[in-house]
């Protein structure tokens, strides 16, 4: 039995925990607060601020985990290189740990030293500088934490009287205490895909079918599984994942973010853990969800194939209001009907688009994802979150 540290708590570790225990393992889960999502599955639990190094190397060493999986930004990483040479396995790498929890790092690594195509890009440390980052890549243009998850501080800029609203907003909406912002150059794009991949220790890099997704205020709001795509642009995506992935190292699953235009395939983003969009795979779209391959990948399992089994919908429900001990309504009227599933995360508070739970729904294969995507969206619509 191994002993696993999660580092970060919500919904996407709970579905992780949930897959590790299948396999015999012991969890601790961590977060910045208490009864958060993962920890309620979990063997055990830690409260602590995960910027403070030294509450991150005292749980360490209190718990003397044999694997560490970060699943949130907002971690003093620099502390995974004195991990790994502990001994500890850090997911997917110490390496990849901090290149992807920082914005430039992986921006930087996939632009200039691998070679893919990303939109045009600057970095900004203050107002003044990010009004000289939106003058050089020019409006509209997407400006971005570079710590930060779930479009978090993020926001369009479409005229000059916006950058000082956005900037205000990053700042605001960060993760950590880094101020920088990426500036991106928009990109005239048909659609978006995220691309699950997996890299195992002993075995192949492997590829899940590619889930499309549609956002607002920078946070998923639907994904589907299959999305749409032409051979030629689905395998310039994969051998762009399949660069990036390598050079960070590192066994597990990475959601990688594209954007596909008519002019090719353009890297967006990349996060080595399960991906929110990736949570369509709940609705047995897979022979194996994110999460189970995850769980495979980490604790160095073999993973036969990955092959599609449904297509499928996953839509978010939002909460509306801030406030506590949320209960719910309208779960009955999404399982009265055939062919769909809900998941609630069970966090224990709100705030105004707070994501509270997910509707699934599905349809064999050959279905048709617009409609499987649809019934997601108006049965998603049916679920209420009640506060005190």
């Amino acid at each position: 039995m191994k002993k696993i540290m999660l580092l970060g708590s919500g919904e996407l570790g709970k579905e992780f925990v949930i897959a590790v225990k299948r396999l015999g393992e012991y969890v601790i889960a961590v977060d910045s607060y208490n009864d958060a999502p993962a920890q309620q599955v979990a063997d055990e639990r830690e409260v602590i601020n995960m910027l403070d190094g030294a509450e991150l190397d005292r749980v360490v060493a209190k718990h003397k985990p044999d694997i560490i999986v970060p699943e949130i930004e907002a971690i003093r990483t620099e502390r995974f290189y004195d991990y790994e040479k502990q001994g500890i396995q850090v997911v997917p790498s110490a390496k990849a740990a901090n290149f992807t929890m920082n914005r430039k790092a992986i921006r930087d690594l996939a632009a200039k030293y691998l070679g893919l195509r990303t939109a045009n890009y600057r970095y900004a440390t203050s107002f003044e500088e990010l009004q000289s980052a939106v003058a050089e890549v020019g409006i509209p243009c997407v400006v971005k934490p570079l710590m930060s998850s779930s479009g978090k501080g993020q926001s369009t800029i479409k005229s000059k009287d916006e950058i000082q609203k956005a900037w205000d907003y990053s700042q605001s909406a960060k993760r950590g205490d880094i101020a920088e912002v990426i500036v991106e150059a928009f990109v005239d794009f048909d659609f978006e895909i995220t691309l699950l991949t997996v890299t195992q220790k002993n075995g192949s890099t492997l590829f899940c079918p590619p889930i499309g997704h549609r956002q607002e205020r920078g946070d998923y709001q639907e994904s589907w599984q299959p999305c749409a795509i032409s051979d030629e642009r689905l395998e310039e995506a994969r051998n762009m994942a399949g660069k990036v992935t390598k050079a960070l190292t590192g066994e597990g699953i990475w959601g990688v973010e594209f954007f596909i235009a008519k002019d090719g395939v353009y890297f967006s983003e990349l996060s080595p853990r399960p991906h929110d969009t990736g949570m369509v795979t709940l609705a047995g779209t897979q022979n194996l969800s994110e999460f189970e391959l995850h769980a495979r990948a980490v604790l160095g399992l073999p993973i036969a194939e990955i092959t599609l089994e449904r297509v499928g919908a996953s839509a978010v429900i939002l909460a509306d209001v801030e406030g506590i001990a949320p209960t719910y309504s309208g779960i009955d009227k999404v399982l009265e009907n055939v062919q769909s599933d809900i998941r609630i995360f069970s966090k224990p508070t709100t705030r105004k688009y707070r994501r509270m739970g997910v509707v699934l729904t599905y349809d064999k294969i050959g279905g048709d994802v617009d409609k499987v995507k649809q019934k997601a969206i108006d049965l998603a619509k049916n679920v209420k979150v009640h506060v005190s």
